[in-house]
């Protein structure tokens, strides 16, 4: 049986098993029950992924047990106590939670660049571009079921340590850590970016004299301390559930006043000034049957040097690849057709409401929107109550969201750095503290926003979309049941072959842009 060489290959090392992209170690104990259905050889899959389960549960393992060699924990009493102890605390994520949770964890702050995206692509242009990458993503993610199906192991780096040993496994970690610092990196981009914006519009200062706390610098290195490191500290990923329902909520807010400012801010909107009875008059006074101003016609496709911004952002959009197979362990009654319908549900909404908050956010603003949607609604009026409210809830959800997302990178560092480590305090404080320094000092000396995420997207999120679901597939899917040559293989090889091509394009676009000297990014717009 094909299934009982890569137990084999897993044996050495079962602690890997830990490393569950998204830090949810305690729910893979699933896999005992998965692969005692569907693969009853593979003893192996018991010993390791059961394992994560162990480590991950301390109150499971109060006894001397947890301090044994990993190896050694399964090596006895595996088939009946150890299983049964499993079953009563996993699988117990109802259809829709799962969607919910894969939505929130597609859902990230690339959502507030769609609109500079769609003014740089055109609207027809970007929906082919948003409509491609989201049937690619639902692509990726049933390639990544059928790989996690056939070894019962449901994390990406055990996947790559399954597919190419230790360096596949290093690949997958090295690209998760470099997503995720992305990621925090444009979260707390905003922090530092909107903080002094909301702090200037409560105090109604018109002309902020230097004081500290309207420096975005500082005020990021205090959220750092005060909210996400006492929350990065945290064991278990679990604790920090209930923060994605908020966020997510506070996402659609976002939406609902996008949709309805497109609807109260006049074209060509006039910017802020102290005199503001005369903005309005003169808002006031334009003729209702005039010919429409050129710069208030969308533009249905359009191509210039910002255009190579478009795919990263979108692609960076639309990674939740880290944590699909973890929310898969979650899933009631799970099977690969059920996720893969949790999936497509998730990505459709997403899917949704970025369209919908890229076309009213460029709607509202045409070709004078910003790379950061937000900070175009305060040159209108810096105290716009509405605004101010999105604003707050945007910094929330950003916030609450790093703690979050920092876990698989601080989970891949322990797996790439300390594979065969036990869980130590110390150990785990240092990487979060070390983690946050580096991303502090990164958004503070970042050029900005469009620089992290295209630089990003335009290497990691390839690899994660499209690149390591193709040949993790590839070479972990039996010869026996798939030849290489047999179609399936083919269009995963194409696929792969297409990440190369989009991560080759995308940096040469980028660099082009910068050598050049046209990027808004490089020139700190």
């Amino acid at each position: 049986m094909s299934e009982d060489k890569p137990a084999e290959t897993a044996e050495p090392s079962p602690a890997e098993a830990n490393a569950i992209p998204n830090g949810k170690g305690h729910d893979s104990g699933e896999d005992i029950a998965a692969s005692a259905k569907t693969l009853p050889a593979a003893d192996g899959e018991n010993e390791v992924v059961g394992n994560s389960a162990q480590n991950a549960s301390p109150h499971r393992t109060e006894n001397a047990e947890a301090n044994l060699p990993e190896s050694q924990e399964f090596l006895s009493g595996v088939d009946d106590k150890k299983t049964t102890r499993f079953t009563d605390f996993e699988g117990k994520t109802s259809f829709g939670m799962s969607v919910f949770n894969l939505g929130n964890a597609i859902m990230g702050s690339g959502i507030l660049g769609l609109a500079y995206a769609m003014a740089n692509a055109g609207v027809v242009l970007f929906l082919l571009l948003l409509t491609v990458v989201a049937v690619l993503s639902s692509y990726s993610i049933h390639l990544l079921l059928k790989s996690s199906g056939i070894v019962g192991i449901r994390a990406y780096e055990q996947l790559g340590y399954r597919a190419f040993g230790t360096p596949g496994k290093m690949a997958a970690g090295i690209a998760i850590t470099l997503q995720n610092i992305g990621a925090m990196s444009s979260y707390l981009y905003i922090v530092k970016y909107e903080f002094p914006l909301v702090i200037q519009a409560f105090l109604r200062l018109d002309n902020p004299a230097g004081e500290w706390y309207m420096n975005g610098n500082y005020l990021v290195i205090i959220v750092s301390i005060a909210v996400i490191l006492p929350l990065a500290l945290m064991k278990q990923l679990g604790y920090l559930g209930y923060t994605s329902g908020f966020s997510l909520s506070c996402m659609v807010f976002f939406l609902t006043a996008v949709i309805y400012k497109k609807f109260n801010v006049p074209c060509p909107f006039e910017d802020f000034s102290f005199n503001s009875t005369a903005s309005v008059m003169n808002v006031t006074a334009k003729d209702p049957d005039a010919e429409p101003d050129p710069a208030c016609i969308p533009k249905m496709a359009n191509l210039n040097s910002q255009t190579a911004y478009t795919i990263p952002i979108l692609a960076f959009a639309f990674v939740c690849h880290p944590e699909v197979l973890p929310i898969y362990t979650e899933l009631r009654n799970a099977t690969k057709k059920k996720m893969q319908h949790v999936a497509n549900i998730s990505i459709a909404v997403m899917y949704i409401m970025y369209f919908l908050a890229a076309l009213f956010g460029y709607l509202t603003f045409y070709g004078e929107v910003e790379a950061e949607l937000l900070h175009t609604y305060s040159r209108i009026d810096p105290y716009d109550t509405l605004i101010l409210c999105v604003r707050v809830a945007v910094l929330t959800a950003v916030t609450l969201t790093v703690p979050i997302v920092l876990f698989p990178v601080r989970r891949a560092i322990q797996q790439m750095m300390f594979p065969n480590k036990t869980f130590y305090w110390p150990r785990h404080i240092a990487i979060a503290f070390v983690l946050l320094t580096f991303i502090n000092l990164l958004v503070i000396f970042a050029p900005n926003i469009l620089g992290i995420f295209g630089i990003i997207g335009a290497t990691s999120a390839p690899c994660l979309i499209f690149i390591f679901p193709a040949i993790f597939y590839i070479r972990i899917v039996p010869k026996e049941e798939e030849p290489m040559r047999s179609p399936p293989k083919i269009l995963a090889a194409c696929f792969a072959g297409l990440g190369f091509l989009f991560m080759t394009m995308s940096l040469s676009f980028i660099i082009i842009d910068w050598t050049s000297g046209t990027s808004k990014a490089a020139s700190g717009h």
